[in-house]
C-alpha cells in the first residue's frame, strides 16, 4: 500500500534514529543526519525538535552517554578511556565533566556503585523522544507457538520501577560468576505487574534458563519453572526497554479479536540480543502471552 505523507514524514524521521543508534562513534553533524532525511539542512533541526521535543544534538549525547553508561555498568572490560573515545569525546576530562553534568556522577563513581535515579531523570527527555514515534502492530505480527517448559534460575525485583537496573545489575554479576552468561544460557523476564506500575506494585522476575540445580547463595537466586503451553508470541525489534505498548496490543487488540483465553501464567518475554551488544535499534524481545 501507498504510504500517506504523514506515514512517509514519520518514516524518514525513524530513519534518522535508526542511523544514529548504529552509528553512535561516527559523524552525526546536522548535515549528516538531514541528508539520512532527506530535508532540507535548513530546516531539519525545526522539525526533529518539533516532532521528538528535543534538538537533534541534545537527542545525540543522550543516545551516546546512555550507551555509554551501559558499559560502565556492564562492561567492566572496557576502559572509561574507550568508552569516552566511542562516545566521541577526544579526551577522557571532557567525557568526564559531560557525564556528570547529565547523570550526577563522574564516570569511575558511576562503574563503581550506579546511582540510578538522576540516571533515569537524565535520560527521560531521550526515552520520550523515542516513543513518539511507536511501532503499530497488527494480527499478523503475532504467531501462536508451543513454548518448552524451561527450568530457570529466578532473582526477583519487587519495588519501585527506578530500581530495576540495580537488580539487572545484580542479576548479571551472579550469571557471571556461576557461568551462566547470556551466550550459554536464554535470558527471561517474567512480568507480574505492568511495566508501567510504579511504587511498590512494581514486580518481575529475572531469568536464566538452567537445569542445574541453584545453591543457597547471598544474591537470592532461587530455581523456578516458565511452565510449557501455547502461547501468542509477538516478535519486538528496537525499544527492548519499554514493553507496555506491545504488551496492550496483545491484550487489548489481539487477544479480544483472536478468541483465545489466556491461561494461569504471567506474561513473559525472551531477550534475544542486548543493548549495547547491538544498536538499540536491532535488540530483539520475543513476548509471550501464555494461552490455554
Amino acid at each position: 500500500m501507498t504510504k500517506t505523507p504523514l506515514e512517509n514524514y514519520h518514516s524518514r524521521m525513524q530513519r534518522v534514529l535508526d542511523h544514529i543508534d548504529q552509528h553512535l562513534d561516527e559523524d552525526l553533524s546536522l548535515a549528516t543526519l538531514s541528508g539520512v532525511a532527506a530535508f532540507s539542512t535548513h530546516h531539519f533541526h525545526r522539525q526533529f525538535s518539533a516532532t521528538f521535543g528535543v534538538t537533534v544534538h541534545r537527542y545525540v549525547q543522550l543516545a551516546r552517554l546512555k550507551r555509554a553508561s551501559y558499559q560502565l555498568a556492564y562492561r567492566g572490560d572496557i576502559t572509561v578511556t574507550d568508552i569516552a573515545m566511542e562516545a566521541g569525546y577526544q579526551a577522557p576530562d571532557a567525557f568526564a565533566r559531560a557525564f556528570r553534568e547529565r547523570m550526577g556522577q563522574a564516570p569511575r563513581e558511576f562503574r563503581r556503585s550506579p546511582d540510578w535515579a538522576p540516571w533515569f531523570a537524565a535520560l527521560r527527555p531521550l526515552n520520550d523522544a523515542r516513543s513518539r514515534l511507536m511501532k503499530i502492530y497488527s494480527r499478523d505480527d503475532v504467531v501462536i507457538q508451543a513454548f518448552p517448559a524451561t527450568p530457570v534460575a529466578v532473582m526477583a525485583h519487587r519495588g519501585r520501577a527506578d530500581g530495576l537496573l540495580h537488580t539487572i545489575r545484580n542479576f548479571v554479576n551472579w550469571r557471571k560468576v556461576v557461568g551462566l552468561g547470556r551466550d550459554r544460557s536464554a535470558t527471561f523476564t517474567v512480568f507480574h505487574s505492568p511495566q508501567a506500575s510504579s511504587g511498590d506494585e512494581f514486580s518481575i522476575d529475572l531469568c536464566a534458563a538452567t537445569d542445574r540445580p541453584i545453591p543457597t547463595n547471598s544474591h537470592g537466586v532461587v530455581a523456578g519453572l516458565i511452565p510449557g503451553g501455547r502461547c501468542a508470541v509477538l516478535r519486538i525489534v528496537g525499544d527492548s526497554d519499554n514493553l507496555e505498548a506491545p504488551a496492550t496490543f496483545l491484550y487489548r487488540d489481539w487477544l479480544p479479536a483472536s478468541g483465545e483465553e489466556t491461561r494461569d501464567f504471567p506474561l513473559f518475554c525472551q531477550r534475544l540480543s542486548f543493548y549495547p551488544d547491538v544498536p538499540e535499534n536491532e535488540t530483539v524481545t520475543d513476548l509471550f502471552l501464555p494461552l490455554k
